[in-house]
């Protein structure tokens, strides 16, 4: 695992990595193309000890990493902003990943790959559809990247602000989850389980105590 050089206690162990990557939807994967750097949002998934992304073939910055660029990924959740009596002490709760490595592409397992990605994403869904086609799959780069034991790095801030000069000073904690359904208009079908459960997983929790 890399070294964190500033605040190193707030870095964490293996399961702190898979709680922050088990959490996200979308990652920045970056690398370097022509002396330049190459950042992009993606959609990804743990699956074990591997990161699975998924694309168009046809995306260049996919093909560059596919061909062995180093990349790194990172993924990232604010959970909470600080709200100090200094503007200097205001900060974030947060949890944060970064690997770094080489990505392979998974010419074997990709079309299992793409149902266990779509599981992760809305657990049971892959039942609910219908096989990926062979024009699917070969229009889809399936890529995935090995968590090993020294190409991470998981960190992260809890607590309240660092210090005080006697001012009002708290955490406003950022609710997740799932809003509401909206069904394609004109659409008389019943909603999926998985996309039930989904949104009943994302209900907000009792929030704080009274305002005084």
């Amino acid at each position: 695992m890399d070294t964190l050089t500033r605040y190193p206690q707030r870095g964490g162990d293996r399961r702190l990595l898979d709680e922050i990557l088990d959490e996200g939807v979308v990652a920045v994967l970056s690398t370097v193309a022509d002396g330049l750097p190459w950042s992009v949002p993606i959609a990804y998934a743990r699956l074990g000890d591997r990161i699975v992304l998924h694309g168009s073939t046809g995306a260049g910055a996919l093909r560059h990493v596919a061909a062995g660029a180093p990349a790194t990924l990172t993924v990232t959740h604010v959970d909470a902003l600080i709200v100090a009596d200094t503007a200097f002490d205001h900060s974030m709760n947060y949890r944060s990943a970064v690997l770094r490595g080489a990505l392979t592409t998974a010419a074997v397992d990709g079309a299992e790959l793409l149902d266990a990605f779509t599981d992760k994403l809305l657990p049971g869904r892959s039942a609910e559809l219908r096989a990926n086609t062979r024009k699917e799959l070969a229009a889809t780069t399936v890529l995935t990247f090995p968590i090993t034991a020294d190409n991470w790095i998981a960190k992260a801030r809890t607590g309240g602000a660092s210090s005080s000069e006697g001012g009002w000073s708290g955490v406003l904690p950022l609710r997740k989850g799932y809003a509401r359904i909206e069904p394609t208009p004109g659409q008389e079908l019943p909603v999926p389980a998985s996309v039930r459960a989904a949104l009943a997983a994302g209900e907000p929790e009792a929030c704080c105590a009274p305002v005084s």
